[in-house]
């Protein structure tokens, strides 16, 4: 187990992990031409043997929009001239967004208004009364 998985409270997903690199873009000069330090992540939820399948479900639903057709997230960084600074990056940002996925959405408990509410509601719509009533022209009530 990693430090990560521990905080995030998820079983060992960096086994499941496809790691890539490639030459970074941006700043850094000519290290950025030489050397490979952007690390891509791609992990394959359907095939995840370590998720079950309710969270399988979670997970496809919630982040569709970050997948590929087949169910794949992929996810970069590029921050650091350090390939190694930029894979401890990546891999803390996926465990934030798995985790943030999975955790589950409290239902909202439907309450009355307070006593202290109605009374605002009541003042602020008799000072709305009171404002169109002094707009009206005092010769039409004759």
């Amino acid at each position: 187990m990693s430090i990560l998985s521990d905080l995030f409270g998820l079983p060992e997903l960096e086994q499941e992990l496809e790691f890539k690199t490639s030459r970074s873009s941006g700043k850094g000069g000519q290290h950025v031409n030489k050397t490979e330090t952007r690390v891509e992540i791609h992990f394959r939820i359907p095939e995840s043997a370590l998720l079950d399948d309710g969270q399988k479900a979670v997970l496809l639903e919630k982040l569709g929009h970050r997948l590929s057709e087949e169910g794949v997230l992929r996810m970069y960084s590029q921050k650091s001239r350090s390939q190694l600074a930029n894979r401890d990056d990546v891999v803390r940002r996926f465990y934030e967004l798995i985790a943030k996925s999975l955790k589950p959405v409290k239902k909202r408990i439907k309450t009355l208004p307070g006593k202290s509410q109605k009374e605002a509601r009541l003042a602020d719509k008799k000072a709305s009364s009171r404002k169109k009533e002094l707009r009206k022209n005092p010769l039409d009530d004759l």
